[in-house]
């Protein structure tokens, strides 16, 4: 067995370009499996899928309420359902699920449609520029807010302080992400008053829902961690789309032909994502610690120390996904990915999350007739992988 502790076998810090990441998986996951960082106070990094899904499967030994993220500690109180295990996590992770079943979602589809189509009929009448900042960062925002339900001046309050608390969280901004979180915080105070006062369908309305919601002996859920998953809840389904979306956009750019290949074939494009949901998972950081200690991948890791689970990394493992660094439309594998997680944890959004990345591929092809990088991509930091900057040029149909 290897020592317990080596030092900086990885460096979440290191520069990278597009590539680097997948480049850095890839070797880990051949010689260094589970790494260590000494980097945000020092962490584990689990690369390989098995291992990643292992933990996953197994919550009774691995928690999320030690440490469910590197960077980072919530410093400003437990957010359910992430920062709960079952069965606590469950009343929360219940009530949200019921405002997305299939009529909430089939309602909110043609909403999709036209925040879709009116931010890229303004994207690409300008010609292209930053892909993130103008398509991909405001389309999850206008989306939750009629998700939630939410004015004008709130949806405008929500993006600007999500985009201003991601970027703080990227560069381990301390002071910035204390405050913006606590704005969150206020909104969603906000959000659980109004509802209390006129609450709205618990079919539709997250907020409604959870205020409806029961612990398991019939009791209300306490206010403040009401707050805590409302705050949750607002932030979570904002970071990782816009750098998925620049993913694609940059592979598309790389690619002319299967861009092509799917203007002539659109009813590819359910296929398609699921391939780019593989390809580019924007995570790197979502993180378990062990109750008991454990060995894995030839290394002891004790109770208390961050394990990252590098979702981006497991998908592209070639002990499970043939040529994992290829996109291969109608790979007969391909949701085994762990793109939205796993277990009790895995991804409330990602039915909507599925549905709003389908369209905004349909109409980003059908809308254009060429994408092309107009310079060098920015890169996210830990815990997301992908680029926040995306320059493209684009030609109208």
């Amino acid at each position: 067995m290897k020592p317990r502790w080596t030092g900086q076998e990885y460096d979440p810090h290191a520069p990278e370009e597009f590539d680097t990441p997948h480049r850095v998986f890839a070797d880990l996951r051949s010689r260094c499996p589970v790494a260590h960082s000494d980097a945000f106070g020092g962490f584990w990094i689990a690369t390989r899928h098995a291992d990643i899904r292992s933990i996953l499967d197994d919550p009774e030994e691995f928690t999320t309420t030690v440490r469910n993220v590197v960077p980072g500690a919530s410093a400003t109180g437990r957010r359910p359902p992430l920062h709960l295990d079952p069965p606590e996590h469950t009343p929360y992770r219940r009530a949200i699920d019921r405002a997305l079943g299939a009529s909430r979602l089939a309602a909110i589809e043609p909403v999709i449609e036209r925040h879709v189509a009116m931010l890229l009929d303004t994207y690409i009448a300008a010609g292209g520029g930053d892909f993130v900042e103008g398509f991909g960062s405001p389309l999850p925002a206008l989306l939750f807010a009629d998700w939630f339900q939410l004015s004008p001046e709130q949806t405008d309050l929500l993006w600007r302080t999500a985009q201003a608390f991601v970027k703080a969280w990227e560069a381990f901004d301390v002071e910035t992400v204390s405050r913006t979180s606590e704005t969150l915080y206020d909104l969603a105070r906000d959000l659980l008053e109004s509802r209390c006062a006129a609450p709205l369908d618990p079919e539709f309305d997250p907020v409604s829902s959870l205020l409806a919601a029961t612990d398991a002996d019939g009791n209300p859920l306490p206010n403040e961690m009401l707050v805590g998953c409302v705050r949750q809840i607002l932030v979570v389904g904002l970071v990782a789309p816009p750098v998925f979306l620049g993913s694609v956009a940059v592979h598309l750019a790389r690619h002319p032909a299967l861009a092509d290949q799917l203007r002539t074939a659109p009813h590819k494009i359910d296929a398609a994502v699921e391939e780019f949901l593989r390809l580019y998972t924007p995570y790197r950081g979502f993180a378990r610690t062990t109750r008991n200690g454990v060995e894995l991948g030839g290394r002891r890791i004790e109770p208390g120390e961050p394990i990252a689970l590098a979702y981006a990394s497991a998908n592209r493992d070639e002990a499970v996904f043939e040529a994992p660094d290829e996109f291969r439309l109608d790979r007969a594998n391909v949701r085994e990915h762990l793109a939205f997680g796993r277990g009790p944890h895995r991804c409330a959004g990602m039915a909507m999350a599925r549905m709003e990345f389908r369209i905004a591929l349909r109409e980003l092809l059908a809308r254009t007739r060429s994408i092309d990088l107009a310079g060098d991509v920015r890169m996210s930091g830990m815990p997301e992988v992908g680029p926040v900057y995306v320059p493209l040029k684009v030609t109208a149909v």
